[in-house]
């Protein structure tokens, strides 16, 4: 009978240990048993950015790299992208379940209540330069948000969680915006509770002298596709940083601060951002060829190509790609569409490329998109942050109820000095 173990021999040793197998994993705890002697401290297994150790158990989000598989709760990213608005999956993945109608009234009607901000929120946007990045405003209010819900952190109380969730989720586009609006010396539009989540977005990011708002059908559905897609994706950077920080038992909004720090890096919510600029550089269909040997020689990167998960297309830019065509029959044509479509046809046939399972990935195209909304650069992160919102705030509930869990705490394996005695600076050098 196959047993779920694995065995190990120390051949230092030559003592030979048996391991339980669990959900296809070990514990790493089990091999501190492993010692040369009494005084060891036992064995420790080395993993450089979590590339091969699970630091949780997670029933939210489900990848599949190899076979291009994204589910939210069990449900597949296409059905929910095509079927729902971005609040349903937004309850799906916070809840567990999909709401019935009567639940998802209350929840639209919940996180509604909440868009509106405390005023003294525009002094402080007022304290930053004027050619701040909206990236940094979005991080530094989110952190101040916890200034003015002090009772934030008694985390373990399920009713105060509860209020903060709906908080955040109802005042992300809120801040958002305003760090929108201040970036580009505009007043600030208050929310409009009239409308749906992402109609309200769109009315207080472009609304400017007319009386009302009426968001495009069309761009208000693509937000929610784009927000969809973006709600969670599985231990990711900022995701290990809201668990992470969150353990150390401080309110969400300072562990969600961290999370948006995260975010705000190249490799992670500014990727997109990069895949502008790769275009831009780019410059023109004729220029792609001489550019792919230039990558292929090494001397940069191919920007929104490939994915430290997935192995094959990610399963979020199919979908990306259609709603871009239903875009720009509103805008126009963006012409750096053009560019995109021809560098992804070139590396799609180049078994450069092909062999190494370079293929795009879902910022290759959301950055056009955005672009063509007529979003600047520098808010692409801020526009990932907004949907993942309640994906964070899902896997910080997840590890606060997790009995496993505890301040995160990695081991080192130390390489500097042994002891050295004190010298007096006349001594030194």
């Amino acid at each position: 009978m196959t047993k779920e173990t694995l065995t190990v021999t120390d051949n230092r040793t030559g003592r030979t240990y048996e391991l339980p197998i669990m959900d296809g994993a070990i514990r790493a705890m089990d091999l501190r048993q492993i010692k040369v002697n009494d005084d060891d401290f036992g064995l420790m297994s080395y993993d450089p950015a979590f590339k091969n150790s699970a630091s949780t158990k997670s029933t939210i989000t489900y990848i599949d790299g190899d076979k291009g598989i994204l589910h939210y709760r069990g449900y597949p990213i296409e059905q929910l992208a095509e079927k729902c608005t971005y609040l349903e999956v937004a309850y799906l993945i916070m809840y567990g379940e999909l709401p019935t109608q009567e639940q998802l009234s209350k929840w639209e009607n919940e996180i509604t209540y909440h868009t509106l901000l405390h005023e003294n929120i525009k002094q402080l946007f007022e304290a930053f330069r004027y050619d701040a990045h909206p990236m940094g405003m979005l991080i530094s209010n989110i952190a101040a948000l916890s200034t003015f819900y002090p009772e934030a952190k008694n985390v373990d109380d399920p009713e105060i969680r509860e209020v903060q969730i709906k908080r955040l989720i109802a005042k992300m586009p809120t801040l958002a915006a305003m760090a929108y609006r201040f970036s580009m010396g505009f007043p600030i539009n208050y929310p409009d509770n009239d409308l749906t989540y992402t109609g309200n977005f769109l009315n207080m990011m472009f609304k400017m002298v007319e009386p009302r708002y009426r968001p495009h059908p069309v761009l208000q559905r693509a937000l929610d596709v784009l927000f969809i897609l973006h709600a969670d994706h599985e231990q990711n950077c900022g995701t290990n940083a809201m668990r992470s920080v969150g353990s150390s038992r401080v309110d969400p909004y300072s562990a969600m601060a961290a999370a948006a720090a995260a975010l705000y890096g190249p490799l992670h919510g500014g990727a997109n951002e990069q895949v502008l600029r790769m275009l831009t550089a780019i410059g023109s269909v004729k220029n792609i060829p001489a550019y792919v040997e230039r990558v292929k020689a090494g001397e940069f990167r191919l920007m929104g190509f490939g994915h430290r998960v997935y192995k094959n297309y990610d399963p979020r830019a199919t979908i990306i790609k259609e709603i871009a065509d239903q875009v720009f029959q509103v805008t126009g044509r963006n012409p750096l569409l053009d560019i995109a479509l021809e560098l992804e046809r070139i590396a799609l046939e180049d078994d450069y490329f092909v062999g190494r399972k370079l293929y795009p990935n879902v910022d290759f195209y959301s950055g056009i998109i955005y672009q063509a909304m007529g979003l600047p650069v520098a808010m692409f992160p801020v526009m990932f942050a907004i949907p993942r919102t309640v994906g964070w705030l899902a896997q910080w509930v997840e590890m606060l109820v997790d009995k496993e869990q505890a301040i995160a705490r990695p081991r080192q394996i130390y390489l500097g000095h042994g002891r050295r005695e004190f010298l007096p600076i006349e001594q030194r050098g």
